[in-house]
């Protein structure tokens, strides 16, 4: 398609400020005023009239949205890494190309699912809770407020991609042992730096590990890949992790697991959509068995306006008649990077 004027470029939510104008000198940019959330409504009225969507990981993009899509939309560039929140099979049976923005907040969610394994068995986000409280402390105590030592512990890392790898490399700075369970193994020389044992058989690997990590991507194949059954596996001083997807663990399965004693604790970043369970979950929080986070592993001001950089240059490529460098291929289970 030739764009004789400036392409309709539609933002779904209020993107950084250089981003935002940037995107105004370079396309025929319609921005939102206030940060919020677009209506299912709007994202309606959106895909109708837009020649590029802009959307983000919350708004969801799926069939019946994209059913309403007007002939001009050719180009989906999500801001985000994720495109779970994208029918990507709809939009390829209606001509429509959907870009991410991946390889960006890799060393970001690293840094973050490292403070979740510092802080969940060393009860950081509890005491520091006491102070908020009561503004006072009851003083020390040879038996008050113990932890875990972190030194020592086996790390079991499911998903030794990008960020799996990054945090690797972090937690071995700081003494732990480093297991890890992934479709492939990782190349010698990764396994050589990170001093990382694989382990093909995921049930096994559980059943060993002091805490569990997850960084693998969301499919239908990893979908409740933290089963019941695998959390029984582990051990009840055992602690899990998780700044990949909620829908990966079997939310209602790790509550009980952890009211039951059977799992010693979680830092999540993010959870699945359940509202009776992230009820319980607070609960949990409350009494210092769990570290809930709202979703902030990727939340740096450097990260977003890269993101928003790789979604201006999947834009302007797509226009420029070129493939756009962070094209989503369909697959028939998953989706792929275009390399």
């Amino acid at each position: 398609m030739a764009y004789q004027n400036k392409p309709l470029v539609i933002t779904t939510r209020k993107l950084p400020a250089p981003i935002e104008k940037r995107m105004v000198e370079l396309f025929d940019a319609r921005l939102l005023d206030t940060d919020r959330a677009m209506t299912r409504q709007e994202l309606i009225e959106a895909v109708q009239s837009a020649d590029v969507l802009v959307p983000t990981i919350s708004d969801q993009i799926d069939q019946e949205i994209l059913s309403y899509a007007g002939p001009k939309l050719k180009l989906i560039a999500n801001f985000g890494n994720g495109v779970d929140n994208i029918d990507i099979n709809a939009a390829a049976k209606l001509g429509i190309l959907v870009t991410n923005t991946p390889n960006v907040l890799t060393q970001d969610t690293a840094d973050m699912t490292m403070a979740l394994i510092l802080a969940v068995p060393r009860r950081l986000v509890e005491g520091a809770n006491i102070f908020n409280q009561t503004g006072d402390w009851p003083g020390w105590a040879p038996n008050w407020m113990l932890g875990h030592r972190i030194s020592g512990k086996k790390l079991g890392i499911i998903g030794m991609g990008r960020i799996g790898t990054a945090v690797a490399r972090r937690a071995r700075a700081f003494g732990l042992s480093i297991h890890y369970h992934n479709r492939h193994r990782a190349s010698s020389i990764i396994e050589e730096q990170i001093e990382g044992h694989y382990w093909r058989n995921l049930d096994e690997m559980l059943a060993e590990m002091d805490i569990i990590s997850l960084n693998c991507p969301s499919t239908p194949e990893t979908y409740h890949l933290i089963s019941r059954q695998r959390l029984q596996r582990m051990r009840p001083s055992a602690y899990i992790v998780n700044t990949a997807r909620g829908e990966i663990i079997d939310e209602t399965a790790l509550v009980d697991a952890i009211e039951s004693q059977q799992l010693a604790g979680a830092g999540l970043d993010l959870f699945g959509k359940d509202l009776k369970t992230r009820a319980r979950l607070a609960i949990l929080a409350s009494a210092g068995k769990v570290i809930l986070l709202p979703h902030i592993a990727s939340a740096t001001i450097e990260g977003r306006l890269e993101m928003g950089e790789k979604v201006i240059i999947n834009i302007r490529a797509f226009i420029d008649h070129h493939r756009p460098p962070d094209r989503i291929i369909p697959d028939r289970n998953s989706v792929i990077h275009a390399s």
